[in-house]
């Protein structure tokens, strides 16, 4: 029996825009470290994604010790601080939830302005922000930083292998954004799983998650086409939403590496 094994890992420090992918890092209790506390949002505070403005993928980001740093096409890169605790405070709204967070240098805003071609700002998370995630899928003490409902997102290699093998065009894991890719398992097997251990750390699945229009921007280019939905939607379609991996929560901060063994500890029935 082939074992499975955490085979990538990635994080989007900025929502929206291009992520990193490790070989190792630390799951904090928003999920994994510097996953999605940077944020773009418009003048009034509401978050700006690939939704409204798929060119946003095409700046790429990096956390290094001397803070945040992006880059994009025709644009010189750009180093960000963190910002300071309770210095510019704001109000943010992220789909329906308004949670406090901090305004970024102001250079973060005429670069991304400039570069987007809509007046817009950089936030970022502090420690001491809560945002809780949806009561009908977790404990109270659960939380995210902003990312769209869930701290992590777990999709199998063996997945996205049967997808591609639907598709004209295969399309790379990157598509769909996810934290944790997994490898050694049937296509779909995320599916059944309840409660799984990685390392240390335990992970309640606790929701598969409904794909957005964000799929089907290519990730190189910033265009967007049908696919992969339509696909999707002829086979991983329940009601109104298409289905493409598994939301997932933890229950304690702790180290992951690729290559670490995944158990399986409880499934659905």
């Amino acid at each position: 029996m082939t074992e499975v094994r955490l085979s990538a890992l990635h994080r989007y420090p900025v929502k929206s825009l291009a992520g990193q992918q490790l070989a190792h890092t630390r799951v904090d209790r928003f999920g994994l470290e510097d996953d999605r506390r940077w944020m773009v949002v418009d003048r009034d505070g509401s978050f700006l994604t690939q939704r409204e403005l798929p060119e946003m993928t095409l700046v790429s980001t990096q956390v290094t010790g001397a803070g945040l740093t992006l880059e994009a096409p025709g644009m010189p890169s750009i180093t960000l601080e963190r910002p300071l605790r309770s210095i510019r405070q704001v109000s943010v709204n992220i789909w329906n939830d308004s949670c406090q967070a901090q305004l970024c240098e102001d250079k973060a805003h005429h670069w991304l302005s400039d570069f987007l071609g809509q007046d817009c700002q950089l936030v970022y998370m502090p420690d001491e922000s809560i945002r809780q995630v949806d009561q009908r899928f977790a404990a109270a003490a659960d939380r995210t930083a902003f990312a769209d409902g869930f701290p992590l997102l777990l999709i199998s290699q063996a997945s996205l292998d049967d997808l591609n093998e639907r598709l004209d065009q295969p399309m790379p894991m990157i598509r769909f954004r996810p934290n944790l890719v997994v490898a050694g398992c049937e296509p779909y097997e995320e599916d059944s799983w309840r409660l799984i251990r990685i390392g240390d750390l335990t992970f309640r699945v606790v929701k598969p998650c409904s794909r957005c229009k964000i799929t089907t921007v290519d990730p190189r280019t910033g265009e967007s086409g049908d696919e992969p939905l339509k696909t999707l939607a002829g086979y991983r379609r329940q009601g109104k939403q298409v289905f493409f991996g598994q939301n997932l929560l933890h229950d304690h901060t702790g180290e992951l590496s690729v290559g670490m063994p995944l158990e399986v500890l409880q499934r659905y029935e």
